[in-house]
């Protein structure tokens, strides 16, 4: 194998991994339509539950929330085999509803907004409207749940403003809470 090739290997082994952790994660509220293909009884439009479970006939309940829609079509073929020679399942994702982040306190439009892409804080704040002339700049926290812990990310909103300290304008998940007091 030629060096250049070697190196064309080597970056395309880690395009694919990049975008593998890039991918969506299903969230709570998140609506997927189901289809097995030539299996017109078995098109069906479903939302993530707030447990993170979703129900399709003869595949049963499956665990969607956390997981990417590769991962979701692999299972229900898995489970439909039981009932069905070589299903071929197509999962699609119709609303991201359940993608999320919550902005509160002093901002000009507080409230939940629906992430259609990936969002940093700064971002989400021009959502909401930006500050207000009360809103202490210097304290703007990110609350993050993972798992059972939860953890508060502080962002430096004066600094970035300034072009300092960017590290602060950190990407947001789902779920995030972004605090401005």
């Amino acid at each position: 194998m030629s060096r250049t090739s070697l190196v064309l290997f080597f970056a395309l082994v880690s395009f694919s991994n990049v975008w593998a952790s890039e991918r969506y994660l299903l969230n709570a509220g998140d609506v997927l339509e189901i289809s097995v293909w030539n299996e017109e009884t078995l098109q069906k439009e479903v939302t993530v539950l707030p447990d993170g479970l979703i129900s399709f006939p003869l595949a049963g309940e499956l665990q969607a929330e956390g997981r990417s829609i590769s991962d979701i079509q692999k299972e229900l073929a898995e489970n439909l085999t039981e009932y069905l020679t070589d299903p071929v399942v197509t999962v699609s994702v119709t609303h991201v509803t359940g993608n999320t982040v919550h902005i509160m306190g002093k901002v000009l439009k507080p409230g939940s907004f629906i992430m259609n892409q990936r969002l940093d804080v700064m971002q989400a704040l021009s959502l909401a409207g930006g500050l207000s002339p009360y809103a202490e700049e210097n304290n703007i926290i990110v609350l993050r749940r993972q798992g059972s812990q939860q953890h508060i990310l502080s962002v430096h909103y004066a600094a970035i403003k300034k072009g300092k300290d960017l590290d602060t304008n950190i990407l947001l998940h789902s779920g995030d809470v972004i605090v401005i007091p």
